[in-house]
């Protein structure tokens, strides 16, 4: 494992990345040939990230007003513009995504609506919390999904491996920013931080089996019904892997940066990716002798 000599939550970057999506052909959407599940997967869970993703930006820039902590101040402007670069380019990987499943744009409207209008019509205790309590799930995917690269990414198509490692690391490194806000604004009250994490949940699992379920009746896993209980398995396994890895959350003295996916070992990729790119690299499209190249090894 490669030493690092500062916490993977520390020194968040703003990288306006602008990723090639219009190259993004119909057939490539299930973007990765080692684990086709996953990448349904992930695609039906990141459907309604991006318009999440304008709710965190929307919350985050009206708490600043109440902030006097520079650094929080600073952290908080980095997830805005990490966020807000996020959301650009999976808005139009929606769109790409539309083309081959009939009911996205559909879902994607919803997902629209639904954020704004929470946007407007929640407390701002509710959407600090909320924003809080849903970024626990993006942190703890990130973990999740680069510790499984090998598993889930090794053959896939070069765009999307970039995009989604570009998004894991990014949801890593800002891990922490959301909840030090709450704890900043509203510390004492543990219970709502906790009650917040479980609503993110609930939301981030339907919407979810929704999308996928649905995308995998387009690709036809649900027509035989041994078949169908592996796909729909698989997406359950997942959601139910972020919920054990997120029972650390409800302890009291919790913190992010003390998570144990954190601090037990630092992911090799995260590392290597972040040093590569800040030294200029082209992290737009990644293959196999890209990844290579990143993580400064031999190919066997």
């Amino acid at each position: 494992m490669n030493a690092f000599t500062y916490h993977p939550m520390d020194r968040i970057a703003v990288r306006p990345l602008q990723f090639k999506l219009e190259t993004i052909e119909s057939d490539d959407i299930v973007w990765s040939r080692t684990c086709p599940e996953f990448s349904v997967f992930i695609n039906a869970l990141g459907l309604h990230v991006p318009h999440f993703e304008r709710y965190l930006i929307r919350a985050l820039s009206k708490a600043k007003a109440q902030v006097k902590d520079e650094k929080l101040l600073r952290d908080m402007s980095a997830i805005i513009g990490q966020e807000a670069h996020h959301a650009k380019n999976f808005l139009q990987f929606n769109q790409r995504m539309a083309a081959r499943y009939p009911k996205v744009a559909q879902l994607d409207t919803a997902a629209r609506d639904y954020f704004a209008e929470h946007a407007k019509a929640d407390s701002f205790k509710r959407q600090v919390g909320y924003t809080a309590g849903y970024e626990t799930f993006t942190f703890l995917a990130g973990m999740i999904i680069l510790e499984n690269y090998h598993r889930w990414f090794a053959d896939s198509h070069p765009v999307m491996k970039a995009i989604w490692v570009w998004h894991q690391v990014e949801e890593i490194e800002h891990g922490a920013v959301a909840f030090d806000v709450y704890r900043h604004l509203f510390g004492r009250d543990e219970f709502y931080r906790k009650w917040m994490v479980l609503l993110a949940l609930v939301h981030i699992a339907r919407e979810t089996l929704i999308a996928y379920a649905h995308m995998a009746r387009m690709e036809g896993w649900l027509r035989n019904p041994l078949r169908a209980v592996s796909k729909m398995g698989f997406c359950v396994t997942m959601l139910l892997r972020l919920l054990k890895n997120a029972l650390p959350v409800f302890r009291k003295d919790y913190d992010p940066r003390r998570h144990p996916m954190v601090t037990s070992t630092q992911n090799a990729i995260q590392i290597a990716w972040r040093r590569y790119e800040s030294r200029g690299g082209d992290v737009l499209e990644i293959d196999r002798e890209k990844m290579a190249t990143i993580l400064g090894v031999d190919l066997p």
